[in-house]
């Protein structure tokens, strides 16, 4: 009978650690912004509300330095721009991780350093260097003896992958596999590192919105989805993109590698076209979410997954490019208040219902009708019509619309790689067009989706460049 007292108390004392182990929620700490609070003042309200990881897209030297002695673990970025130099000069490596982390940790606690950021789809063609450099950082961190401590992953976006439906059919992208997915995922078990995934239900959602219901990509209670490949029951468009990647790694036979959500987020204001951007339902897909990570428990497909997850992104950045959604994932207003109440700890969830109704999706204040077209894009604009570059919009405005487009804005931009139908003529005007007018095609031509920060204008007549056609849609 002391026995049996013995483990149960045992077993009381370990439930609270083992429910605060369930899962962890981060946050993104973007800066494009000219409002933001400063570093210092960033890291006290991270600590206010609890939330002890943070992303940061740099290694910017303040914003380090605020963090040390925080207890705040932090991950750092290793931007695209320099993957070439990463991954040719072993010396670079050593240097930027000299400078970058060793000089910081561990009074900063940094805790892994994301190589690139969504590789695939940079314009810039960087994907064959990802590799090179991620083994030349993981060297120089060896030789300062932080491998143990420090890990090495990149973030891929969702369109790594060939298929994601059913869940079950997970599969990546059949030009990626021996080029750069397997040769990651072996370097992610050489040095027991997690793979680093950004993934967006809010996207699914605004382009499938006549057959995705908005509980299940908001996370509320719905009857859910069977997985007609494997008879899994699914209650939310997040876990069933998570199990997509678990199944694209487990055909390639890696089921030992685990994942981390580097990205996810919804928007709380969006264009007139971008369904389901609002307040209400960014609210409750965050603190749904939040309250399904911290409470534990795995995806259907691997149960015991517990997950990390970061929250894009800690403040509205003004400074972003794109549609209005692209300014506005913020949790926070730069004047540190809360853009929607949601908590970010056990202790605040014990309080926390989701305030969202069961409504059809709104755009603003006005409700819309799910789009009929079989894209999920409604049609705004009758006959043909394309968007191109402004030429005198300046070089800056146009490669961060050309690298928006191509990245987060999902635009095909695999034409003008170099040696495909487009490349040629090689200038930022005519490879900033094709991507602007892939991009408004893509959403419909609908208004404000040919803008990126005046950037871009709509013509009516088919755009000249070279051989290359532009497509009208897809």
């Amino acid at each position: 009978m002391d026995f049996l007292k013995s483990l149960v108390l045992i077993v009381l004392l370990l439930s609270p650690i083992s429910l605060s182990d369930a899962g962890s929620i981060g946050v993104n700490y973007g800066r494009i912004s000219d409002e933001l609070p400063s570093a210092f003042k960033v890291v006290q309200l991270l600590k206010s509300q609890g939330i002890d990881r943070v992303k940061i897209f740099d290694a910017d030297p303040a914003v380090l330095k605020a963090l040390s002695g925080s207890g705040i673990r932090v991950t750092v970025d290793l931007p695209n721009e320099i993957l070439f130099s990463a991954a040719k000069r072993p010396s670079f490596a050593a240097s930027w991780v000299k400078r970058n982390v060793a000089a910081y940790h561990p009074s900063t606690q940094i805790e892994s350093i994301a190589v690139g950021n969504e590789v695939f789809v940079d314009t810039h063609n960087t994907t064959k260097f990802l590799i090179p450099a991620m083994r030349n950082i993981h060297k120089a961190l060896v030789s300062y003896n932080l491998h143990s401590s420090i890990k090495i992953s990149s973030p891929l976006a969702l369109s790594a992958l060939q298929n994601s439906y059913p869940s079950s059919s997970g599969s990546f992208r059949p030009e990626l596999v021996d080029l750069v997915i397997k040769p990651m995922l072996d370097f992610l078990r050489e040095t027991g590192s997690r793979l680093m995934i950004n993934v967006y239900p809010f996207f699914a959602y605004e382009g499938n919105s006549d057959v995705i219901p908005l509980d299940y990509a908001l996370l509320r209670e719905n009857p859910g989805m069977v997985d007609s490949g494997n008879g899994l029951r699914y209650f939310n468009l997040f876990d069933a993109q998570i199990d997509a990647v678990f199944a694209a790694m487990s055909a390639l036979k890696y089921d030992d590698i685990e994942i981390i959500v580097t990205e996810t987020g919804w928007p709380s204001k969006g264009d007139e076209n971008e369904v389901g951007a609002t307040l209400a339902n960014a609210a409750s897909y965050n603190g749904n979410l939040i309250r399904r990570i911290l409470t534990g428990g795995g995806t259907p497909l691997r149960p015991k997954a517990d997950l990390t997850v970061y929250l894009f992104a800690l403040f509205n950045e003004n400074k972003k490019f794109g549609p209005t959604s692209e300014r506005n994932y913020g949790l926070f207003f730069p004047d540190e208040k809360k853009v929607y109440d949601i908590p970010f700890t056990h202790e605040g969830l014990k309080h926390y219902r989701d305030g969202g109704g069961h409504n059809a999706p709104t755009t603003g204040n006005r409700q819309v009708a799910p789009p009929i077209s079989s894209g999920g894009v409604s049609k705004s604009l009758t006959g043909s019509s394309w968007c191109v570059a402004n030429g005198d919009a300046g070089e800056e405005r146009l490669q961060g619309g050309l690298d928006y487009a191509c990245g987060e804005g999902g635009a095909d931009c695999r034409p003008i790689q170099k040696g495909a139908t487009c490349y040629s003529p090689d200038t930022l005007e005519a490879h900033a067009s094709f991507a602007f007018n892939s991009y408004y095609q893509k959403k419909g031509r609908a208004g404000g989706s040919c803008y990126f920060g005046g950037a871009a204008y709509v013509v009516s007549q088919p755009p000249k460049y070279g051989r290359c056609e532009f497509p009208t849609g897809y």
